[in-house]
C-alpha cells in the first residue's frame, strides 16, 4: 500500500483526507505536515509517497513545487485547492512532471476516484485540468528566437555570462553579445530575470536546472 503524505494547511480538509483514506483502505502510513521543510523532510524519509497538495495554503513557490516533485520522481503528487489558475495548471502539467488534480468542490465521487488513482500511481485530471491541457496554448518562443538564439538564453538561464558563453560554444564575445541583444529586443525584455522567466515558462530551461 502506498504511504500518502497530507500536505494541507485547512485542518477540516485535512481531517476529511485522512477519514476517506482509512475508509477506501487504500493507504498505508497518512501523515501530515504544515510546511515545505517538513514535506521534504518526509519525502527523504520516504521518497515514492503520494504526497497531496492544496498548493494555494501552502509555503511553495510553483518552481520550488516543481523541483520537489522533480527530486522526488518516484513520488506521486495529487493537487487538491479550491481554485488554480489556469495559467499555474498549464505551467504544471506541461512541466513534465506527473500532476494529478482534482478540485475541493468537484463531487465526491471525483474526489474518490482521485485518492485511488494516486494510491496506485497513476495521474487523475478532473475536468478543469483535463480542459487546461485541451486548450492550443501557442508558445511565445516558437517563431521568436532562432535556435542559437534558444541555446543562449538557456546558457545565460544558468547563469552564465557572455565570456563563459562564448567559451563554451567556441564563439568569439561579439557574437555572443550580439544574440544576447537580439534575445531581449525580440523577447521585449529589459534584463536577464525577466529573460529567465520567458525560458521557464517556454520549457527552453527546466526547473530542475533553475532554482529561485
Amino acid at each position: 500500500m502506498r504511504e500518502f503524505i497530507i500536505a494541507d494547511n485547512q485542518d477540516i480538509t485535512s481531517e476529511g483526507l485522512v477519514s476517506l483514506l482509512e475508509r477506501l483502505a487504500v493507504a498505508g502510513t497518512i501523515s501530515r505536515v504544515s510546511n515545505r521543510k517538513e514535506l521534504m523532510e518526509q519525502l527523504a524519509d520516504r521518497p515514492d509517497a503520494a504526497v497531496i497538495l492544496d498548493y494555494t495554503l501552502f509555503d511553495f513557490s510553483d518552481f520550488q513545487m516543481m523541483n520537489a516533485k522533480q527530486k522526488y520522481h518516484d513520488s506521486i503528487w495529487l493537487l487538491f485547492s479550491d481554485e488554480l489558475s489556469k495559467h499555474f495548471l498549464r505551467q504544471a502539467l506541461m512541466s513534465g512532471n506527473l500532476f494529478g488534480v482534482v478540485m475541493k468542490n468537484d463531487p465526491l465521487d471525483d474526489i474518490i476516484a482521485a485518492l485511488k488513482y494516486t494510491a496506485n500511481g497513476e495521474v487523475y485530471l478532473c475536468e478543469l485540468a483535463a480542459n487546461v491541457l485541451r486548450e492550443d496554448v501557442p508558445n511565445p518562443m516558437c517563431d521568436k528566437l532562432t535556435a542559437s538564439e534558444r541555446l543562449v538564453l538557456h546558457e545565460i538561464a544558468l547563469g552564465k555570462t557572455t565570456k563563459e558563453i562564448a567559451f563554451g560554444q567556441n564563439l568569439s564575445f561579439h557574437t555572443i553579445n550580439t544574440h544576447r541583444k537580439n534575445i531581449f529586443r525580440k523577447l521585449e525584455v529589459n534584463n536577464v530575470h525577466e529573460a529567465i522567466k520567458y525560458a521557464l515558462r517556454a520549457g527552453i530551461i527546466d526547473t530542475s536546472e533553475y532554482y529561485i
